[in-house]
């Protein structure tokens, strides 16, 4: 049976074991440029097989959230260069993952004040996350509009110029799409949010569409092997939902699975919740099962609130690799931790969105 400290291949991506430090959103981006104190974050953690960046806006159109950071401006890139430069120096593999976050956003946070996009013009029954007067809080989102037809293609361009200058300027081992948690790309696939009655809407062929042209493109634009998607198909997270999420998904990853990808990133249930809704079943094995028998060939990744022994019975059931989440917050050395049985650290909530090096960068290590 394959253990979480065996080294594994993901696409092209050489990792020294199947643990991956999950995207964590921290807010500590002032104008989506990443700090100093961010890449000292992540080399902390690059004894993880993969890292796996916090969210980051593809452009500012799908920024969501306060000092969240982008892959858009020149000031941006070169400033993640200096992540990935401190993550490979320790030995480790990092991916940035792409994001645009359609209806989960405010008017303060668009490019002119304007409105969030979306699929269709139905409001996100959720929070975001402002900073006024240096002082952060969470605020109802705001009201969308629906993206006309032709602005698609540009949502389309924003991903593969992100991607490739996460590439090629950033220094990232490779990407994730996030089609997952209710943002933008999972907006599309869902009918809760998506009522569209054109070519991106009502079919399950239509409404995957747009995460489908997405992650073509940037497999054309850097290949398949160092490309990955994250999915969720039955989360609550940011008020979205589909009555089907079986079908719906298994043709998704039917559809993925010629391209190549390094990974398929799954989180099962609720985002940082159950792992299991009696109200929303769904089989994952199926969709592992459906992905294989296409022909996928990318590691297959799952998520959500994984300890060592929940990790061991997934790797023996066929997962590939392991994300963890929180535990990475206040474990810098979650490998080591997990490798000897040692104590873990907990994280202290009141530091996870926004602030300094506290509850950040000042975890105790093993050593």
């Amino acid at each position: 049976m394959p253990s979480l400290f065996d080294p594994v291949h993901a696409g092209k991506l050489a990792l020294r074991n199947r643990i991956v430090m999950a995207p964590l959103t921290r807010n500590r981006a002032p104008g989506a440029v990443p700090t100093p104190l961010m890449a000292e974050y992540y080399a902390q953690r690059a004894s993880a097989g993969l890292l796996v960046t916090e969210a980051t806006a593809v452009s500012h159109q799908g920024q969501g959230y306060a000092d969240v950071p982008g892959l858009y401006t020149s000031e941006a890139l070169q400033a993640w260069k200096r992540v990935t430069d401190a993550v490979h120096a320790k030995g480790g593999r990092i991916v940035t993952q792409l994001w645009h976050v359609g209806r989960v956003s405010h008017d303060s946070l668009q490019p002119q004040g304007g409105k969030p996009v979306a699929p269709s013009a139905i409001a996100a029954k959720t929070k975001t996350y402002l900073i006024k007067d240096g002082v952060g809080g969470f605020a109802d989102t705001s009201m969308p509009r629906a993206l006309e037809a032709s602005e698609i293609p540009g949502i389309v361009h924003a991903f593969q110029v992100a991607a490739r200058e996460a590439v090629k300027t950033a220094g990232f081992d490779g990407v994730e799409v996030h089609g997952a948690n209710g943002y933008l790309l999972d907006q599309f696939l869902k009918r809760g949010a998506n009522q569209r009655t054109d070519d991106y809407g009502g079919s399950i062929e239509n409404r995957a569409r747009l995460l489908l042209e997405v992650v073509r493109a940037l497999v054309d634009e850097v290949g398949g092997g160092l490309v990955g998607v994250r999915l969720s198909p039955v989360t609550t997270a940011n008020d979205i939902h589909d009555p089907e999420p079986q079908p719906l998904f298994e043709y998704v990853v039917k559809q993925l699975a010629p391209l190549g990808l390094a990974y398929i990133h799954v989180i099962e249930g609720a985002t940082g919740g159950a792992r299991e809704l009696p109200e929303r079943p769904f089989d994952y094995e199926a969709l592992r099962r459906a992905y294989r028998q296409a022909g996928g060939k990318g590691a297959w990744m799952v998520n959500n609130g994984y300890d060592r022994q929940l990790a061991d019975h997934a790797l023996r059931d066929g997962a590939d690799l392991i994300a963890f989440g929180k535990l990475y917050i206040a474990n810098p050395d979650l490998v080591e931790r997990l490798r000897t049985g040692a104590p873990l650290n907990a994280p202290d909530k009141t530091t996870f969105y926004g602030g300094g090096a506290r509850g950040y960068t000042d975890y105790p290590t093993l050593a």
